[in-house]
């Protein structure tokens, strides 16, 4: 046989590698992911939880027979979660406690149905549907402040 007879054959490419089982970069990439995943979820859960026990610590202290001690226990509420904003907050009377209250952001405590916070609590009547008004408006503002926004 002459080199010149020799019948040479076509480079052979290998199999294409499988996306089975994936290169170890993608398992740590994953795991990071799983880790971020279940940081949030419990960060989140923890905030909901938090937040339905400053929800029942109201809805407690403000449940009070008489329309003027659930005033005076919301506004008591209130001053306890205003001094997590603000060290000097409960001690802040008439219009600059409403204003304060309104955080910039509203009206509803200085022109609106939360003025009943400045004497409602000493009134010996005091309208029932207002207070249920105050009850929902000052709910939403200690909530706020319990989460230290101002």
């Amino acid at each position: 046989m002459k080199p010149t007879d020799l019948v040479l054959r076509d480079v052979h490419l290998p199999a294409a590698p499988t996306w089975w089982p994936p290169a170890p970069g993608w398992w740590v990439l994953a795991g990071v992911l799983a880790l971020a995943l279940l940081f949030l979820i419990v960060r989140h859960w923890r905030r909901r939880r938090r937040q339905r026990q400053w929800v029942r610590w109201f809805e407690q202290a403000a449940d009070e027979p008489a329309p003027a001690a659930q005033v005076a226990a919301m506004s008591e509420l209130l001053r306890r979660a205003a001094r997590r904003v603000e060290p000097r907050a409960d001690r802040l009377q008439g219009e600059d406690w409403l204003a304060f209250l309104d955080g910039g952001r509203t009206t509803a405590f200085s022109q609106g149905d939360g003025r009943l916070l400045l004497d409602g609590g000493y009134r010996p009547q005091v309208d029932a549907d207002a207070v249920a008004r105050l009850r929902d408006l000052a709910r939403a503002r200690f909530l706020q402040l319990m989460a230290g926004r101002r």
